[in-house]
């Protein structure tokens, strides 16, 4: 969407955190995981913007501060390519590496998917539940 402005730091990591919130309640996601406990470091690297996704037995927890010790971490090179790619209802795989524990990709694979469906809505329709807006 061109006329639309570029996403601000501030925005996306309120987006983020929303799109976590909707993940979170998604019911697939919840039954694929309820035996997990992976702690896991999403990062926008040049941004220099991490944040934490835990999860734990069918639960999907957001934190702003990395995890010391992630079992994986995600990175994408580029804010802007990440976002762009969410946009167009892609999920941003082609910048994508992952590191860590390998093991545990099936549980993040799930986790990711609907994360990349819900920030798609929430940049879309930027609102909190209250309809408090998000940008």
């Amino acid at each position: 969407m061109p006329d639309r402005p570029s996403i601000s730091k501030r925005a996306a990591r309120r987006l983020i955190q929303q799109a976590f919130v909707l993940t979170g309640r998604d019911r697939p996601v919840r039954q694929h995981i309820r035996e997990a406990h992976v702690t896991t470091v999403w990062m926008l690297e040049d941004w220099n913007f991490e944040w934490t996704i835990t999860l734990d037995r069918g639960k999907v927890r957001f934190d702003r501060r990395p995890a010391r010790v992630p079992d994986m971490t995600l990175t994408w090179p580029n804010a802007a390519d990440f976002f762009d790619t969410i946009e167009q209802g892609r999920a941003p795989d082609d910048s994508l590496t992952m590191e860590g524990n390998l093991t545990f990709r099936n549980f993040i694979d799930l986790v990711y998917r609907s994360f990349c469906r819900s920030l798609q809505r929430v940049i879309q329709y930027p609102v909190d539940d209250a309809g408090d807006p998000l940008m």
